[in-house]
């Protein structure tokens, strides 16, 4: 069947938009490559993300003089391979970020849902503490919540979904306002629609757009400041292997072993890219007035 004549449904006008941006294909790929990683760390690791080996401290890279072929990215000061760490990590830092996300764009969509349909003194309490929290820079609101809380993982990753709570709110409660002026909301209210319908059914699905390019750009965020929290020992804690603690432990050895800074620094740089990079093609292909 020619592709041409097939029907042009929404799903694929999208993809087609989607895949028109080489750049959110290029990310695409790449968080799909980091995932399966991810997933099959335990299988295709060399060796376990907190086995020492005291005969091979500060080991370098295979292809560089006095490295070996069994640590293909070096070791680091206890003996650790880097790769394996570097692939368990990626378990921890998707983790990270879709649990950031996820609790981020639930509850921040429940409060925008509330704020834009119900206004009042409601919308104006809600939207004054999100000010405030948005005044307040975030890596120093996210310090402050864990040294409250306790440094750990699962206080960083809610220290880090505080943070950017405000996002989604305002994301949600502005597309709320905008659809609550439109004809098919007020056919449904008329038709006896009530309250939670017009909410859930009516307004919401049509709210979806913003809140998916806000939350795969989110979810680049959440990585960068967990690893951030990690890397001041206020989020996942040793001998895990996350990105941001791994290079904490590598501090005092950047002069001496590149790699064991070098390595997380680029796993980092390169799955915040790649979220960075989709989040941009989203907005394009979900957005009309975008689309080219």
């Amino acid at each position: 069947m020619d592709t041409a004549k097939l029907p042009l449904t929404p799903t694929r006008e999208f993809w087609l938009s989607l895949r028109q941006n080489r750049g959110a294909i290029g990310g695409l790929i790449t968080i799909v490559c980091i995932t399966l990683v991810a997933l099959l760390a335990p299988w295709i690791a060399p060796y376990s993300p907190i086995l020492t080996d005291s005969t091979v401290f500060l080991s370098p890279p295979a292809w560089q003089s006095g490295g070996s072929s069994a640590h293909w990215l070096g070791t680091d000061a206890i003996g650790r391979d880097i790769l394996s760490r570097l692939m368990h990590g990626a378990r921890l830092s998707l983790l990270i970020g879709v649990a950031v996300v996820a609790l981020s764009v639930v509850c921040g969509t429940a409060l925008g849902l509330l704020a834009g349909y119900v206004r009042g003194v409601f919308d104006v309490m809600v939207m004054r503490c999100m000010d405030v929290i948005l005044t307040l820079p975030s890596l120093l609101l996210a310090i402050v919540i864990v040294a409250i809380l306790g440094p750990g993982l699962m206080n960083a990753m809610l220290a880090v979904s505080i943070v950017v709570l405000p996002h989604y709110v305002r994301i949600t409660r502005a597309a709320v306002i905008a659809q609550g002026q439109r004809d098919y909301v007020t056919a449904a209210r008329l038709s006896g629609a009530g309250h939670l319908r017009l909410m859930l059914v009516e307004i919401l699905p049509n709210c979806a757009a913003p809140l998916i390019v806000q939350a795969s750009l989110g979810l680049s965020t959440a990585i960068l400041d967990a690893a951030a929290l990690g890397f001041l020992g206020l989020g996942a804690q040793p001998p895990s292997p996350e990105w941001g603690t791994m290079l904490a432990d590598a501090r005092e050895f950047v002069l001496r072993a590149w790699w064991v800074v070098t390595f997380p620094g680029l796993a980092i740089l390169i799955t915040v890219l790649g979220f960075n990079l989709l989040g941009d093609g989203l907005r394009d292909a979900l957005d009309p007035k975008l689309k080219r």
